[in-house]
């Protein structure tokens, strides 16, 4: 079964649920610290890059050159924080097998922050098409409705600007922003055009309401740039999010069967799902979660990658089953909160979603 997750009115205690792993962050005591067997800042876990080269996730266009290739140099690449050499492989057109044997790679489970990758040489023709297909899965920007820009972690209105080839000024008018150093991440900025042409056009794709409660427009405006974004280019099918979500679950020490149960239960492995929460792809985990989940693992996570939401997703599973007092509470912790769970107890759509993850566990 799907769920796409949102927000749910309890009308007996007036609190607001957020799925999947939306308030499982969240406790009577504010945001957990880094669980103890997280994963070493300076490491970047790769688990779901082998299930990448198993899988093809990314599709491989090919096209016969007109001419004959022209061989290009190998180049050097430093490790930084966030990266996967998935992401790595995929934006030098390379593939992980290739970086792996140039860099003689035998267990890629990880990279580490600094590490010196070479990046193995490709004809020009390879590029030419790998351009092309990039080129392909960007959405167009028109000038009559505008695009929309989720702001990212490290971002400046200025470097916002040169992406769009615009002006900082132009992006201030368009926002009605007073001081342009005033942008945070997860806000919604209007490229060109204007806020209301801008929205008309793609915010259909995600609703406003989720089982009679009305989100904040500023929440589900950052609902549909996640979709458009999650639209515009290729993800995992739904067997496909299976295998990255096991194999996440296997590498980082929690059981398969569970997480796939979550996913099964939150989003049906659907990676391209977002709810009017703005809960994020096959494990429905909302922005702030997923900087939560970022502290677990020691590195920042970006839920619309496939790997990395599953990543976000088993990281808070492996908390809760670890400080819960049971297995059950765990489960719940993911719908609830954990600390929802012990303050008021299971609510009954909670124990219901308790036991929708056990059945779904047991096909697993």
């Amino acid at each position: 079964m799907q769920q796409l997750g949102g927000r749910i009115l309890n009308k007996r205690s007036r609190t607001v649920r957020a799925t999947g792993a939306a308030l499982a962050a969240t406790t009577a005591f504010g945001f957990f610290a880094p669980a103890a067997n997280a994963v070493p800042e300076n490491t970047v876990p790769l688990s779901a890059d082998r299930a990448a080269r198993h899988l093809n996730v990314v599709a491989t266009h090919t096209a016969k050159p007109a001419s004959a290739p022209t061989a290009k140099k190998a180049t050097t690449y430093t490790v930084k924080s966030g990266d996967t050499l998935w992401g790595i492989a995929k934006k030098h057109s390379s593939s992980v097998s290739a970086i792996a044997k140039a860099n003689g790679i035998k267990n890629t489970s990880y990279i580490r922050i600094g590490q010196k990758l070479t990046i193995p040489g490709s004809s020009s023709s390879a590029k030419a098409t790998s351009s092309s297909s990039k080129a392909s899965s960007t959405p167009a920007k028109t000038t009559s409705t505008g695009s929309r820009h989720v702001v990212r972690s490290g971002e400046t209105l200025s470097s916002i600007a040169k992406k769009y080839n615009t002006s900082t000024s132009a992006i201030q008018k368009s926002n009605s922003l007073s001081n342009p150093n005033l942008i945070y991440v997860g806000q919604v900025l209007t490229i060109g055009g204007s806020t209301s042409a801008s929205t008309s056009s793609s915010k259909n794709s995600v609703g406003n309401t989720f089982l009679g409660y009305t989100y904040p427009e500023s929440t589900t405006n950052a609902a549909n740039a996640n979709k458009d974004q999650l639209k515009s280019g290729s993800v995992p099918s739904r067997a496909q999010m299976q295998q990255i979500i096991r194999q996440t679950a296997v590498n980082m020490g929690v059981d398969p069967s569970l997480a796939l149960a979550h996913a099964q239960v939150e989003s049906g492995f659907d990676q391209s799902a977002v709810s009017p929460a703005n809960a994020i792809g096959a494990m429905q985990v909302i922005p702030s979660s997923g900087d939560w989940a970022s502290q677990l693992v020691g590195r920042k996570l970006n839920l619309l990658d496939p790997y990395d939401n599953a990543t976000a997703g088993v990281a808070i599973i492996r908390y809760l089953q670890t400080n819960a007092s049971s297995k059950d509470q765990g489960i719940a912790g993911y719908y609830q909160g954990l600390g929802g769970v012990r303050k008021y107890g299971m609510y009954p759509d909670t124990k219901n979603y308790v036991a929708k993850v056990k059945a779904a566990q047991a096909n697993y």
